[in-house]
């Protein structure tokens, strides 16, 4: 990696110890499984998705003494069964099995649908969860572009259901009270929020024509997308670097830290301007998103929030890899994970530490919403999820319009911001340390995007820009328009 100064390796030193003792306590409430015991309070729960994350689910609820695992949706055959006897074996009752989630939601006894399914998914998932009368957990991000994520929203306030977005952090007392802590001033006025997705990636494998696995309804499971070839070797996961369905690692590990950073920015909308630049570098393969980039986000408030996102290896930044940073005049708060965060001076010395988190309190504020009937009491209610995710599909529009150009014209086009610049020379250096030579490879810079009110584009390529809000959409698996929700 990148030889360091002794002021860096002290200071990355120093935030290594205090990440060490923040990791150490990931102590959980026990009021955050706390349930009702009474049957008549059961909350069924059918969980669509179970081949990953939905098995996180399938444990949030139905460990809690006030929800049943009562279905399982999955287009996997295979997968499907073999879930609902883990459901059995865990807790001595077995789910029905559904392929089709339409049929799951027809059922009236079921009252919530947590929603684990690719990106490409969720809104539509989400949006006939609702109209079906059920309250909704959906996977980040919320959408896989933004105008079906605002659909997602005036859904659930048409319906007056409860949509939650999977980014539990919003629920982390540690998180929660380093947050509130820096909103209250502590750490001087801030500006600048940093989010980081330093998460290496290996190359997913040639391009090809490959079979999907003969238990997978792969009609079902494309839904909404365009009925394609499979093109990438392996068939679960690997779906989140192709645009088709994912949204590359800014969509899906990064899509919590930009959460983070938007929620401590306090900032309610997508901003003034957005831009992004990168690539796919290091390798050739079945993927199309970028694995490692960058993206600039402009507020009317004058507030920045910058976004990294580096697939290759990488050192962490101020001891986070997967974090956020955030910038005041009077010292930093560092998260360096889902749970807490670490405050410093100016100087770096070590203030404040929060911790205290886990998965369970993030169900447990969703069960309390649909006890209330009140979208107020949700911690990660689904318009903080739209935004958040729009966020992250505005930078990814930005680098899909972008111009590829060499590294020098890339300073060129950066060198009137300084900020823009310095995390450009970091970029550069992440690359050289990978042994990827800026000077022979090409870098795709994305334009400035300038955002107007509704959520779209205006200004220079706002055309192109705004055919990128949406997606041609495959009958009968379409996100219905706002007048026919």
């Amino acid at each position: 990696m990148s030889k360091q100064s002794r002021r860096e390796f002290l200071e990355n030193s120093m935030f290594a110890a205090a990440t060490a003792a923040l990791a150490t306590s990931a102590a959980q409430t026990s009021s955050a499984q706390e349930g009702s015991s009474s049957p008549n309070e059961t909350l069924n729960v059918v969980v669509v998705g179970v081949n990953g994350r939905g098995m996180s689910h399938v444990g949030g609820f139905g460990k809690r003494k006030d929800c049943r695992i009562a279905a399982i949706v999955d287009v996997d055959e295979v997968v499907g069964n073999q879930k609902a006897e883990s459901v059995e074996k865990q807790f001595g009752y077995k789910p029905k099995v559904y392929i089709d989630m339409r049929k799951a939601f027809e059922d009236k006894s079921l009252h919530i649908a947590s929603i684990a399914t690719p990106n490409h998914w969720h809104a539509l998932a989400a949006i006939w969860a609702v109209q079906a009368g059920k309250d909704v957990y959906v996977e980040k991000p919320v959408s896989h572009n933004v105008s079906e994520g605002r659909r997602l929203v005036e859904a659930a306030r048409k319906y007056k259901k409860m949509v939650q977005c999977g980014t539990q952090s919003r629920s982390n007392p540690g998180m929660r009270e380093a947050i509130d802590y820096m909103k209250a001033g502590k750490i001087g006025e801030v500006k600048l929020a940093r989010g980081l997705c330093y998460k290496p990636r290996p190359s997913i494998g040639a391009k090809g024509n490959y079979d999907v696995p003969a238990s997978v309804n792969y009609e079902m499971w494309s839904g909404p997308a365009q009925l394609e070839t499979l093109t990438r070797p392996k068939f679960h996961y690997d779906w989140h670097w192709q645009w088709a369905y994912g949204n590359g690692d800014l969509g899906n590990q990064g899509i919590h830290q930009m959460d983070i950073a938007r929620w401590g920015l306090g900032e309610m909308d997508l901003g003034d301007t957005a831009q992004s630049y990168g690539g796919r570098f290091g390798y050739e393969d079945a993927g199309e998103t970028a694995n490692t980039q960058v993206c600039i986000h402009q507020f009317r408030s004058g507030k920045r929030l910058v976004f990294e996102v580096r697939g290759l290896p990488t050192d962490a930044f101020k001891d986070a890899k997967v974090g956020v940073i955030f910038e005041g005049t009077d010292g930093y708060l560092v998260s360096p994970s889902y749970n807490g965060g670490m405050v410093f001076d100016k100087d770096g010395k070590k203030l404040e530490t929060f911790q205290n988190g886990g998965d369970d309190h993030h169900f447990a504020n969703f069960v309390k919403a649909v006890r209330s009937r009140n979208y107020e009491d949700l911690n990660g209610e689904i318009l903080e999820g739209h935004l958040s995710s729009a966020l992250c599909h505005v930078g990814n529009i930005s680098y899909r319009l972008g111009k590829s150009m060499s590294a020098s014209e890339l300073g060129g086009a950066l060198k009137d911001d300084a900020e823009a610049s310095s995390t450009m020379d970091r970029f550069l250096q992440h690359l050289r340390d990978n042994k990827v030579d800026p000077a022979t490879t090409k870098i795709t810079l994305g334009p400035k995007l300038t955002l107007a009110g509704e959520e779209t584009f205006r200004g220079p390529m706002a055309e192109e820009a705004n055919k990128q809000l949406t997606r041609e959409y495959r009958a009968p698996y379409i996100v219905p328009a706002t007048a026919d929700l």
